[in-house]
């Protein structure tokens, strides 16, 4: 059962890569009035890519005790990572439906003093508000209507696999796109837009040159469209996406300053906040143009 208490699992890559993903996230929740604490001491979720292909024993144990810890506050947990909430909710999913993976790892968490309940859910941030808020909410409570032209990427997890998602197609959803056009944004359709960023499954750490030629195609299919900015919900993603052009421009020449926000970043500047205070300046690409843009539009509102 669905509660309507949440416990924010950070991640890895936030608190260490882009801090101002976990400052918007946090100012956009308390706009919004969600009750919402950090959940304490979390580990890693742990990554799906590379935990649960080497060792599913291992990856549900420590899945099982970060969700364990959310299950002793009462609170759903909350991701703000695509490859976060595919780890969660598929242990989540496994360990309330086969009472082998339960037992074995309650065997396991004993040794922590921790116990897998099954009584939350993990829910994806915007899985939760589109879901929970809604878009016509988030509508009336934009302050700063965005004039910005958006290449949305949704990302790998946050929709598959789809029989346990159940957020209608995996070819062409729908749900994101509204969000984003909530924001006052124009979600632009592009070429290949459900193509994996080109760092899942471990594809960044073992094979990086690989994982550029994928995300170069990406980049280059939103390039082909007038965008003003890439957005997404994912820290992996988003950093492939964001620090990836800069590894490009490196590596073989190809330039796209493209600026890259999480969607609480787009959102934190349509409630009114400015581009720093939700850390979009933290960035690896940093397109001047952008940001007058921004600023504009903010001086003629």
């Amino acid at each position: 059962m669905s509660s309507d208490k949440l416990s924010i699992f950070l991640g890895c890559i936030i608190p260490n890569r882009y801090p101002g993903i976990e400052k918007a996230t946090k100012i956009c929740l308390d706009k919004l009035g969600v009750d919402w604490v950090d959940l304490p001491e979390a580990s890693c979720c742990p990554a799906p890519g590379v935990f649960r292909s080497f060792d599913k024993i291992t990856w549900l144990a420590i899945a099982g005790r970060n969700i364990a810890i959310s299950e002793e506050l009462g609170r759903d947990i909350l991701t703000i990572c695509n490859g976060c909430y595919g780890s969660l909710a598929d242990a989540n999913y496994e360990l309330k439906n086969n009472e082998k993976s339960k037992k074995d790892t309650n065997l396991h968490l004993e040794e922590v003093n921790k116990q897998f309940r099954g009584t939350i859910e993990i829910r994806h941030i915007i899985e939760y508000l589109y879901k929970e808020t809604g878009s016509d909410k988030i509508r009336e409570m934009v302050e700063k209507p965005l004039k910005l032209n958006v290449a949305l990427h949704y990302g790998c997890h946050l929709v598959k696999p789809s029989k346990e998602r159940k957020m209608g197609s995996i070819e062409k959803p729908l749900f994101f796109d509204d969000l984003i056009e909530a924001t006052g944004a124009t979600s632009i359709d592009y070429p290949d837009k459900m193509e994996c960023c080109g760092a899942g499954g471990g594809v960044r750490s073992a094979l990086h040159d690989d994982a550029l030629e994928i995300t170069n195609h990406k980049l280059s299919q939103i390039k082909s469209k007038d965008i003003d900015c890439i957005v997404n919900a994912c820290p992996f993603c988003h950093m492939q996406l964001d620090s990836g052009q800069i590894e490009l421009g490196e590596k073989f020449g190809v330039e796209y300053n493209i600026p890259v926000l999480h969607y609480t970043q787009l959102l934190g500047l349509a409630f009114g906040y400015t581009p720093a205070e939700i850390g979009i300046d933290l960035n690896y690409v940093k397109n001047q143009g952008f940001f007058e843009k921004l600023e504009d539009a903010s001086n003629k509102k």
